[in-house]
């Protein structure tokens, strides 16, 4: 069996990112909320792509690559660290958006300018439809440029990237023992693309296994999400050698917290926002950790958690997407 260390990997993430105590929400809630700083990571201001990053890049600069083309939401997380670390590391960047092009450059857009990426915008309503044709194009037109391209997934979302997240479990199994607290009882996770999500579920049936994964979706139905997720770390088990097998029916996803549609605010998850700012002094962000954290609110409101058990929230982080949304959050 392999671990993912064994794996090619560059440094981009500034880790151990903190494992941190929510005193207020804790007492408010009745359970034990820890959250997992990975808004921390640092590099091109920071959240959990990097850590998918350090090995999907690694392969890119084994590939000699020059130019990195990845695809994603307008206000996208994963394309704003794709830049910066392909800077990071001399090669150009080619994003290519859902969404029409941008009249101000707010939020992760100005930043991804900033690190001179060329974009390409498809219509929202068209992209699942040509998304897969216009990535080809651009692949040739750098070839045509005399370029050697590398195309990174959507959100980072292939076993090799999911590895940043099975190795992050690690991470925190090893911050945990140190505390000498029972295994955590629930990690949750705002989950798009699914990769962290199925990188989770990989690393605690190693280091946690009685430590369940709650997925808040931001972009998906349930039953989709279980299915990609349930994919992935099967994948990724394969990869490393671990005799592992996921099935749809145990990953545990939550759908309703979505709002009007991925990258919209939903109204929950901007009262979360505001909440977590007045009792803790750490800021959310709208399309990803506001969502999550609204689903665990409510799922704590709920009666789903027993008294004083330990959950830790998974902070991807996305400060950037804030900005653009001033309006909605500060109303």
């Amino acid at each position: 069996m392999k671990q993912p260390a064994d794996f090619p990997r560059v440094p981009l993430a500034c880790v151990p990112t903190p494992l941190e105590k929510l005193d207020h929400m804790s007492d408010s809630l009745g359970v034990n909320l820890w959250m997992k700083r990975d808004d921390y990571t640092g590099l091109g201001g920071g959240g959990n792509k990097l850590r998918k990053l350090e090995f999907l890049m690694a392969e890119a600069v084994g590939q000699q690559a020059d130019v990195v083309i990845t695809t994603g939401g307008h206000q996208s997380n994963h394309a704003r660290l794709v830049a910066a670390a392909a800077r990071r590391l001399g090669m150009k960047t080619v994003l290519v958006l859902r969404g029409e092009a941008p009249t101000t450059w707010q939020g992760n857009l100005l930043l991804d300018r900033l690190f001179g990426a060329e974009f390409e915008f498809l219509p929202y309503d068209e992209y699942l439809q040509i998304i897969d044709g216009r990535m080809a194009a651009q692949v040739e037109r750098a070839k045509a440029q005399g370029l050697t391209p590398h195309v990174i997934p959507l959100g980072g979302a292939s076993p090799l990237g999911v590895l940043g997240y099975v190795l992050a479990v690690q991470e925190m199994a090893e911050q945990w023992a140190r505390l000498d607290l029972p295994q955590p009882d629930y990690v949750l996770a705002a989950v798009g693309s699914a990769g962290t999500l199925a990188g989770l579920e990989v690393g605690l049936r190693r280091w946690w296994p009685k430590t369940k994964t709650i997925g808040i979706s931001v972009s998906w139905p349930a039953s989709r999400v279980r299915e990609r997720v349930s994919e992935l770390a099967a994948e990724t088990a394969a990869l490393l050698g671990w005799p592992y097998r996921f099935a749809p029916e145990e990953v545990w996803v939550e759908e309703e917290f979505i709002g009007p549609r991925y990258g919209v605010p939903s109204d929950g998850g901007l009262k979360a926002i505001r909440y977590v700012a007045l009792a803790e002094g750490v800021v959310l962000d709208p399309v990803y950790t506001g969502k999550a954290m609204d689903g665990l609110m409510s799922l704590a409101e709920r009666g789903t958690f027993k008294p004083h058990q330990h959950l830790i929230f998974l902070h991807t982080g996305g400060l950037p997407s804030l900005f653009s949304f001033a309006e909605a959050v500060i109303p």
